[in-house]
């Protein structure tokens, strides 16, 4: 298995969370509240002087926009209309600063967590000069490890991946540089920076691949598939997530919930109905969360059955061979899914989740209840992806692939279709499902076509042909080649001439 993950506590990631729901014109007031008290309260507790600069400065802090101060020494008021940075904006809603949801600025204490972290960079510095006169390369290592991941702590993003990258350049454990690689990656979704996320998960890859540890390969599926979601690649993240959901351990990523929900809601508008049926309907991981007979949840909690093939490795296998748990035996009990890794820091407590629209989401679609369908599909936009920050971005590309998957579910099962009959199972007028079936149409993404100028309207589908389409593919690549293959004998003339 491997040494146990190193740098794994630092981002705390929910901060993020707390930061972007003051930014969030779809928070409600009393989550704004929330977030500020969880956000003034962890920069006290951690002495974030770094990070309570870049929130909340009168003049530079992305979240302090009427320059609000309890101090009379800043009381300085932030130029209006001043746009967020692009690094700022990773952090924030899209929709700007919520009126009424900032963080209060106090000089006093700036300069009080300043002084404590000037304070507690001096003792790693003394620990750190200690270890080089008297101590070897592993006390020297951890002294600098320290050092990362004190300005990870306090939120000073640009020290903490120099002093990060000084790590993982001088150390030679596998294991550690795969975790200091992820530590790097926490603090690009910390604030948003993707090209520094996408860097990073490269290199996690390729040390991974070079002979990194079971454990570590499983985490690094989620830590990849939450960054593909940041990108819009649901198709990619799809699998990861899938596959992460009976092995998570990565805790200081997101909790098992969240994990449930971005695995739901990837797999549903990117698999097959056949794949959609087996690793999301029919999961165990997903069933034990969005609700299922008493006996499935139990096999799912305890691990007695899995989904897909990322779920357990060979030794696994082999060990659940020899042992066949009777799951009647066993009384079904409340369980706190935050607590079933290992080896790591947890959090104690988990929000209550409602995941009752995210579970008639799944149902209705698979069972072609598309009334039912898009009203569930209406409450996950307001509960998940309005709430989320790394769905809140895509939300209206989400729910319009949604709809398409939908509407191509119904129209492949027959030749011609009543508009206001199919308006009518989808619980929307005519007209709009008129309007949102011609806008598929046009971009090619559903073959048929309205006609309504005879009587109420139809839908008559186009089905291609499949080997008229190969044949059609075939002659308009072939036709490409020709034309290649003349300019090239073309250009071989040419130069033949020149040299005659």
């Amino acid at each position: 298995m491997g040494s146990d993950p190193q740098y794994a506590k630092w981002p705390l990631l929910p901060l993020s969370q707390h930061v972007f729901t003051l930014t969030n014109p779809y928070a409600a007031r009393p989550a704004q509240q929330a977030a500020i008290k969880s956000l003034q309260d962890a920069i006290s507790e951690h002495k974030m002087a770094p990070l309570y600069k870049y929130l909340a400065h009168p003049t530079e802090g992305i979240l302090n926009a009427t320059g609000e101060t309890t101090s009379g020494a800043a009381s300085q008021q932030k130029p209006l209309g001043r746009k967020p940075s692009a690094a700022a904006a990773g952090m924030m809603a899209s929709g700007g600063i919520t009126s009424g949801a900032n963080l209060p600025w106090d000089e006093h204490t700036y300069q009080q967590l300043k002084a404590d972290n000037d304070k507690e960079l001096e003792e790693i510095q003394r620990e750190e000069d200690e270890a080089v006169e008297k101590a070897g390369d592993t006390e020297i290592m951890a002294a600098r490890g320290k050092r990362a991941e004190f300005f990870a702590k306090i939120g000073d993003k640009d020290k903490a991946i120099s002093a990060y990258e000084d790590v993982l350049e001088k150390n030679g454990i596998l294991g550690t540089k795969i975790d200091i690689v992820l530590a790097v990656i926490r603090m690009g979704l910390f604030y948003g920076d993707r090209a520094l996320v996408k860097k990073y998960v490269t290199k996690a890859k390729t040390l991974v691949e070079s002979g990194g540890d079971w454990d570590r390969r499983n985490r690094l599926k989620a830590y990849e598939g939450l960054h593909l979601l940041t990108v819009r690649s649901y198709n990619l993240a799809a699998p990861l997530l899938l596959d992460s959901l009976s092995t998570f351990t990565s805790y200081e990523l997101c909790t098992y919930s969240n994990l449930v929900v971005y695995s739901v809601l990837a797999g549903s508008v990117s698999l097959k109905r056949v794949d959609f049926k087996s690793k999301v309907v029919d999961a165990p991981e997903i069933k034990a969360i969005l609700g299922a007979d008493g006996d499935d949840k139990l096999l799912a909690l305890t691990g007695a059955i899995s989904a897909g093939p990322g779920a357990e490795d060979a030794e696994m296998r082999d060990a659940k061979g020899t042992a066949t748990p009777n799951a009647s035996a066993k009384v079904t009990t409340a369980v706190n899914l935050t607590t079933l890794g290992t080896g790591m820091d947890q959090p104690e407590t988990e929000l209550a989740i409602d995941f009752s629209s995210l579970a008639q989401l799944v149902n209705s679609l698979y069972g072609g209840n598309y009334k039912v369908f898009f009203q569930a599909l209406a409450l996950v936009e307001e509960k998940f992806l309005t709430q989320d920050r790394y769905l809140f971005e895509h939300r209206g590309w989400f729910i319009r692939e949604m709809r398409l998957r939908a509407y191509q579910q119904l129209l492949q099962s027959y030749r011609v279709v009543g508009l206001e009959s199919m308006a009518s199972d989808f619980g929307v007028t005519v007209d709009f499902l008129d309007r949102d079936l011609a806008k598929f149409i046009a971009g090619g993404r559903i073959p048929c076509t309205i006609d309504r100028v005879t009587g109420k309207g139809v839908i008559e589908t186009n089905r291609p042909d499949d080997k008229n389409k190969q044949y059609q593919d075939v002659v308009k690549q072939g036709d490409q080649l020709i034309t290649k293959l003349q300019k090239y004998g073309q250009a071989v003339r040419l130069r033949g001439s020149e040299r005659a």
